[in-house]
């Protein structure tokens, strides 16, 4: 149980999931949150009166226990930490579609600050692996990127797509560090440094992780999921129909063991149990939660747990006491035993008067037989799974259809992924009022669709053909690794042929398809490293073609930049002159001046909208080429697969696009 033990009213805004705690004199905790208009504020109530020098960093108007950091633009994501090897107080660290800032708060000064080509969503300080300084590592445009203390890129590699979130946590007890990230494509990934470990596939956008203690980390997906995995194992899920906003692990009953602290979009904060998912918690904000962190903010020796608003409001609480956790449980207790009282009650009463209805309707067994909707004892709910082809009026989809009946039930899954299948149907007569409720559910397999990707293997036919028959819908189960397949999604034909020495051939025009196939398949029978050429005619035109487009937009973008830099000093210059003819009197050549600084100024508007356009192109255009990198990595298993992925990268470093299709196509530069 927790007791709230203080609250702040910030005349400030708060941006939601960035908010952060940071030391940065390495003693007083200061709240710190980015807000709307690319700025910064760190709360600091614990040395009062203190003046910040005149670098980036502003005295508010509003509030004196606050100063405003400068971004100049949209701050998508924040964190505080250490960064430093040899450094007492916290770095904070502000990311944007465009750079990476970071900074010391305590001396007022910049540390380094970084373009980010592929932008950064997501941010998480710490170590990772074998490297030995600790990393800001940013998630963006399907690509991960960490930098050093002095601004070195120290890590650097592509995932499926935008990443969302990210947390740092010892995922396979190795005593090292793992980054898991989450992203747009549903998927939580985990990387060993560049090297991918596992993933798991989720059923919307992950947009929080934290870690809990061990290998056990907590999730939240955009659809309103929020839940816990220990490794791969899921121990527990919730869905609501509000937005987690912000979860966090915190001992809220100090009995050694965190608990998932989630903050909802309706102002709701609750803690659950990290083992059960029962709620053991709840208290509400009266607008959105922006973000949930902990500190000792009191400076007593005490880790409070605080919880900000998207209006400003923040609140920290504290575990009650023992004798005070009696009261409060009791209450509270007490309120929901009334409220799961009342309603048992009014289910009771409802089932109760059904049982009075169907009793008098009994002796008859007609016309209330058929109005309360009475259906036979041993009736069951039978269903079938089949395949059905695109047509001019529906999309290919799956078909789940009830076998007595002609109930069909079209269903397109948004991956090709295993997917939990739950059925809720309602029995009873033509003319029933009340109905009784199946509950079933079904795991409809990946939906395969169709290109060329040849690999071998040391393993027997015969457990090819299981892995056939466990990963595609089939009318009956085959005999031989030798079949083709009509692709629902995206239409075309997939074949796969095993050689007698092993060598299988997968043809298909998706290569999405295509490493789905090989990661499956790899998985089923446990081979850690695979080599494999690939040869993809129509998306390595279409990507060389994307590369050519890069270069054009980089040399755009390199121009407008000049141009506007130009416009801005021309700008001034005139500004000066303008006022010197104020100053003197000078009303003519002053008008002259400022009708020319206005259409100077429109020009740089008009140029800057130009640019803008030209950014958001340039950055689809290396989304596009950090997912080819990630889709040649996935034709490859275990280490082959960094390799590819980093000698991928080396090739476009070195603009040298020739190296990089071979990669691709066989595995290596040298091939």
């Amino acid at each position: 149980m927790l007791v709230p033990i203080f609250t702040l009213k910030l005349n400030h805004k708060i941006n939601p999931r960035m908010v952060a705690i940071g030391k940065y004199d390495g003693i007083h905790p200061c709240l710190t949150a980015a807000t709307q208009a690319g700025k910064v504020f760190i709360h600091n109530p614990h040395t009062r009166g203190q003046r910040p020098a005149a670098h980036r960093l502003s005295q508010s108007t509003q509030d004196n226990d606050i100063s405003l950091l400068n971004i100049n633009q949209a701050v998508s994501c924040l964190t505080a930490g250490t960064l430093g090897p040899n450094t007492t107080g916290h770095t904070l660290l502000v990311g944007s579609q465009t750079n990476l800032l970071a900074y010391d708060v305590h001396d007022n000064t910049d540390i380094f600050y970084k373009e980010v080509t592929d932008g950064a969503n997501a941010i998480v300080l710490g170590k990772l692996g074998d490297i030995q300084s600790p990393l800001a590592i940013i998630g963006g445009n399907c690509a991960l990127q960490g930098f050093d203390f002095e601004g070195n890129d120290q890590f650097w590699t592509v995932t499926g797509d935008n990443v969302r979130s990210l947390v740092l946590c010892d995922f396979t007890a190795d005593g090292k560090n793992e980054l898991l990230v989450g992203s747009d494509d549903f998927d939580i990934r985990v990387f060993r440094e560049d090297e991918l470990v596992t993933e798991m596939a989720e059923n919307e956008t992950v947009t929080s992780l934290c870690h809990m203690h061990g290998s056990r980390f907590g999730y939240a997906l955009a659809n309103g999921t929020v839940g816990v995995y220990d490794r791969t194992a899921r121990y527990w899920r919730i869905k609501s129909k509000n937005h987690a906003m912000s979860i966090h692990a915190f001992d809220l009953n100090a009995d050694g063991v965190v608990e998932l602290i989630t903050g909802w979009s309706n102002g709701k904060i609750d803690a659950r149990s990290d083992r059960t998912g029962e709620v053991i918690f709840k208290d509400n904000f009266s607008s959105s939660v922006a973000g949930v962190v902990e500190g000792d903010y009191r400076m007593d020796g005490q880790i409070q747990l605080i919880c900000t608003s998207v209006e400003g409001e923040v609140r920290g609480y504290l575990p009650a006491s023992k004798e005070m956790k009696g009261n409060l449980m009791d209450a509270s207790v007490e309120q929901d035993l009334i409220r799961e009282m009342s309603q048992r009650k009014q289910n009771l009463m409802l089932e109760l008067r059904n049982y009075e209805e169907n009793a008098k309707a009994l002796p008859g067994v007609s016309e209330g037989e058929s109005k309360m909707g009475v259906i036979p004892a041993n009736t069951q709910l039978q269903t079938a799974l089949s395949v059905r082809r695109a047509t001019e009026s529906q999309r290919a989809h799956i078909d789940a259809q009830n076998l007595s009946g002609c109930v069909r039930v079209p269903i397109i899954p948004p991956k090709d992924i295993p997917v939990d299948l739950h059925i809720k149907a309602f029995v009873g007569g033509k003319t029933s009022t009340q109905f009784h409720v199946f509950e079933i559910t079904r795991q409809l397999p990946p939906v395969q669709p169709t290109g060329k990707v040849t690999f071998s293997i040391n393993d027997r036919p015969q457990r090819v053909v299981m892995w056939l028959n466990q990963n595609f819908l089939l009318p009956e189960g085959i005999d031989s690794p030798d079949i083709t397949f009509t692709a629902l999604r995206g239409g075309g034909l997939l074949k796969i042929n095993m050689q007698p020495s092993g060598e299988i051939t997968l043809r298909t025009d998706d290569i999405d398809l295509a490493g789905d196939l090989v990661q499956s398949l790899a998985s089923f029978l446990a081979i850690e490293d695979l080599q494999a050429e690939a040869d993809f005619p129509i998306y390595f035109k279409e990507l060389r073609a994307t590369l050519t487009e890069v270069d054009e937009f980089h040399s755009v973008h390199q121009k407008l930049t000049a141009a506007m830099a130009d416009h801005s000093n021309y700008i001034r210059n005139m500004l000066v002159q303008a006022e010197d003819a104020r100053l003197m009197g000078d009303w003519r050549n002053m008008k002259k001046r400022y009708i020319e600084l206005y259409d100077l100024n429109r020009d740089l508007i008009n140029e800057y909208k130009i640019r803008s356009n030209n950014h958001n192109a340039l950055l689809a255009r290396l989304k596009s080429v950090n997912q080819a990198i990630q889709r040649a990595g996935r034709l490859r298993v275990g280490k082959l697969k960094t390799q590819v992925i980093t000698a991928c990268r080396d090739a476009i470093k070195n603009n040298n696009i020739n190296a990089l299709f071979k990669i691709m196509k066989a595995g290596t530069a040298s091939s």
